[in-house]
């Protein structure tokens, strides 16, 4: 549980969670949880780890073992992003096709706007390969821990770690703002990640449909489509216009003629 100080004044840390993809060392969870709550956040979500529960996992949790009790084990990663407006992927490594891409520091301060109204994820993927592409399909941004070009290779627990202080100095710096009484940033309501895995969806049969998307030769169109949607970051209602427009360019409302 977060502590009574952090849950008074820093509750935009309780619309956080932390998901860990496919992780094969089960310590790594337990040196994750640790992290995590230090730093005030306590959603944890594990993506078909290899072993949980599991004694080592709790042994390196010091005295973070209820984080491991309360946390959420899914099949799929797609499972684990219900209900986040927004997801974060973490990467060693820049992708040809990718999303945004920031450093940490401008991932925390952008998640923390967001995370005031609305769930927001940081998905870390497997400790040899990190995301995949399939993975980061799933996320909005990109962001990268600008660690020693010559030797970038950084633990996935010192990783959580550095993101989830990155967060607490953000929802400080914030607080600190607001009791100066400066004007808070106010969030529109973005659409959840689910809702947006439906509207790609619907894109995609619609694109078929009109013969625009070739099931034989797709190449990366949807992917690239992903990434054009991601960079908005979609409203709910947006989403709600899109497919209203979907829908009707598959069948066209008729017009009386005068």
């Amino acid at each position: 549980m977060l502590s009574e100080l952090d849950s008074k004044n820093l509750p935009t840390l309780q619309n956080f969670r932390v998901i860990l993809c496919q992780t094969s060392h089960p310590g790594n969870i337990g040196s994750a949880a640790r992290a995590m709550k230090t730093m005030g956040l306590q959603h944890l979500y594990l993506v078909k780890p290899d072993s949980f529960p599991d004694a080592h996992a709790t042994a390196l949790s010091t005295g973070a073992a209820d984080l491991l009790e309360n946390a959420i084990v899914t099949e799929t990663l797609a499972e684990a992003l219900t209900g986040c407006a927004y997801a974060i992927g973490l990467s060693a490594r820049k992708r040809s096709l990718s999303h945004e891409l920031v450093n940490v520091r401008t991932a925390a301060s952008k998640a923390v706007e967001i995370a005031s109204t609305q769930p927001v994820a940081l998905v870390f993927g497997t400790e040899m390969s990190g995301l995949s592409n399939a993975e980061l399909d799933h996320c909005q941004m990109l962001a990268m821990i600008p660690a020693n070009p010559d030797y970038t290779s950084l633990n996935l627990a010192a990783a959580v770690q550095i993101m989830c202080y990155e967060l607490r100095m953000a929802v400080l710096e914030n607080a600190s703002l607001e009791d100066a009484q400066l004007t808070p940033n106010t969030t529109t309501e973005l659409a959840t990640i689910d809702s947006l895995e439906g509207f790609y969806t619907h894109l995609e049969e619609t694109l078929l449909h009109i013969g625009y998307l070739n099931p034989a030769a797709p190449k990366k169109l949807m992917e690239r489509m992903r990434r054009i949607y991601a960079r908005i970051r979609l409203e709910k209602e947006e989403v709600n216009l899109l497919r209203g427009i979907l829908t009707l360019t598959v069948t066209p409302r008729k017009h009386d003629k005068y």
